[in-house]
Formats: structure tokens, sequence, C-alpha cells
């Protein structure tokens, strides 16, 4: 088979995501090198971490705390999680994050640079950038302006992104979009989908995720 297509679920609040998105750039980097003439279609899909989150976000350590059973719990979560993005090449920086974002205007954009024809790599580009502003910068990924401001160093038209962020244009179509990744069964994010065929769910490896691709593009 000469095609691979790559439907991805995730957030990016989610920082098993974040090394999710790695882990899946090294396995393309080999899938590239071992299928140079596969051509590869990666597209994202939106999935809210955290639903009831507010539209101005809310504090971010105390949810945590509340969630994962106080701070020593969300300290052992963090040295788990740093460690394992350390392994795919990612610094967290956990104590810059005020805001729990609320991610719906973040996945507007994402389904808006899809939307309009902006190819795989200037997407990926994107995504990295907003888990960059995210986990790296501790920037409030629900503020307009953020996305406007990551958007344009990812080479989007800045002022064409804010205007589409303040209107309400295809919010719905984003929830939706969410809502049947729900119907689907999936729980939980990252999640990959290997031409419709294969799912890997978790941040797997890049082994693990290459060969879910041979797997998947193998005759049926």
């Amino acid at each position: 088979m000469n095609e691979l297509t790559i439907d991805v679920v995730s957030d990016v609040v989610c920082p098993w995501c974040f090394i999710g998105k790695h882990h899946l750039d090294q396995a393309l980097h080999l899938w590239h090198a071992e299928q140079p003439q596969c051509a590869v279609a990666v597209r994202w899909h939106p999935f809210f971490l955290n639903p009831d989150t507010p539209e101005g976000g809310e504090p971010y350590r105390p949810f945590l705390e509340k969630k994962f059973g106080g701070p020593e719990k969300l300290a052992e979560i963090w040295q788990r999680v740093s460690a394992a993005g350390r392994t795919a090449g990612i610094e967290f920086a956990f104590e810059k994050i005020e805001l729990r974002a609320n991610t719906l205007n973040a996945h507007r954009l994402i389904h808006h640079a899809q939307k309009v024809g902006a190819d795989g790599t200037a997407v990926s580009t994107l995504i990295e950038g907003l888990f960059a502003a995210q986990f790296l910068e501790g920037r409030h990924v629900g503020d307009r302006a953020v996305l406007a401001d990551v958007a344009g160093k990812c080479g989007l038209d800045r002022d064409a992104v804010r205007d589409y962020l303040d209107s309400a244009e295809d919010a719905e179509e984003v929830r939706a979009a969410a809502g049947e990744m729900q119907r689907m069964g999936i729980g939980g994010v990252p999640f990959f989908i290997f031409n419709k065929r294969l799912a890997a769910s978790g941040a797997q490896p890049p082994d693990a995720l290459l060969k879910a691709m041979r797997e998947a593009t193998q005759a049926a």
C-alpha cells in the first residue's frame, strides 16, 4: 500500500499527548526512511481532557492537587511525566503553568489550519507550538491572543487567526467532533488510528508506532 493515514486524537493540555507527538514524529522519520514512496497524511482530532474548564481558565496546581490526591501525589506524577518527557526530548516546566486552560479555541485553531489546507508540516509545527506554549513556557493556551501569537510564529497570518478566534466559527463543529471521538469509545489520549484499521492508545514508544504503521499498510 502506498498510502498511510494517521488520525491522532489529543488535547494540547495533555502532557502525555506532547510526548506522544514526539514519539509519532520519531516513528514517522523512521517510516519515511523505510518507505520513502509512501504518502503519509496525519489528521488531528479534538479531545477535551477537562471539558468542565471555565472559559477563562482556573488555577492549575490546585485543580491537579485535588484531582490526584494532594501535592505529594502530584509531585510523583510530574516526576514520572518529566522523566518520560526527557526521553522524548521534552523538558517540562510544570511550575510555570498558572492556569488550567479551556482548549476549545486551541482546537478551533488546529481545525482551522487543517480546514484551510495547511500542509502537514505546518500543522505539525502549529501543534508543537501549542504544546510548547503550554508546557515549556507556561502560557495560557486558552487565551485568543496567545493562540494568535503562536499561530503567527508558526507561519500563519496572526491577524486573520485572531479574527477567526474572535468569532464563533467552527465552534460547534469542533464540539461535535470531540463528541464523535467519545462515541467511538475513545476515553483517553493520545489515541492513534492507522489507516482506519489499527489503533494504539497512550504515548506508545516510536518502535511500537512504527510497527503499527507496518501492520496497517499490509494488504488486507
